[in-house]
């Protein structure tokens, strides 16, 4: 056990494993607000069925323990790199991989990740999901959270700078994860970045649609 928080390939290894909570949880949540571009009835349902489906309510803890998890070991290997070597990112394997901006910035892009999900949870987790689980008073309109907060230009704006490191993040960070559990040769590295490019640019999509819906007025101001 210790040399998996002590060796490269360990330290990776947790990173990795970490990491795909975050990638299922965002899988999840894209698809959830993606319902939002077709009308209040079908958004609302959905949340309704998310904030009370006994299934959801204990895969979202899990999930959110394995991004804690991801986000603290992360905060710990940078702050044991940056003792043992000075400023740089955590150990990458290649020339190739480092070489990459996303890939010497990865901390950086996560904290953009963290900091705004922070800010999108105190608006709308916190006042939807989060009140089944402490016994408050939850929305009966969610979909009236997110056209008010989504047509405020200001938000938009931040809310896309935060699309645009998710994607970065994303991007590397896939296939990266994937290559570390084992999918490492030469003939699987053009096929992991593909479908990583293909799975973070979806996820970015999504995302960024449902303000841009808002903003442009595509609702019809419902």
């Amino acid at each position: 056990m210790e040399h998996i928080f002590s060796s490269s390939i360990g330290k990776k290894l947790v990173m990795s494993l970490s990491g795909m909570f975050l990638m299922i949880f965002l899988i999840i949540h894209a698809g959830a607000n993606a319902l939002a571009l077709f009308g209040r009835e079908m958004y609302n349902e959905v949340c309704h069925f998310m904030d009370t489906n006994p299934v959801i309510q204990v895969m979202v803890p899990v999930l959110a323990l394995g991004f804690v998890i991801h986000i603290l070991y992360a905060v710990w290997l940078t702050w044991s790199n940056l003792k043992a070597r000075g400023v740089q990112a955590y150990a990458v394997g290649t020339k190739t991989q480092a070489s990459s901006w996303a890939a010497r910035n990865m901390f950086v892009l996560g904290l953009i990740v963290v900091g705004f999900l922070a800010l999108h949870l105190y608006h709308f987790w916190a006042k939807m999901q989060l009140q089944h689980f402490i016994g408050g008073h939850a929305s009966d309109d969610p979909y009236s959270l997110v056209a008010a907060l989504f047509r405020q230009p200001l938000y938009v704006a931040i809310y896309l700078i935060w699309i645009g490191a998710l994607w970065l993040h994303l991007r590397h960070g896939f296939w990266s994860a994937l290559q570390t559990i084992g999918l490492n040769n030469s003939k699987w590295l053009a096929r992991l970045q593909t479908i990583a490019m293909i799975y973070a640019s979806v996820i970015a999509l999504v995302f960024a649609a449902v303000p841009l819906f808002f903003l442009l007025g595509l609702d019809g101001g419902n």
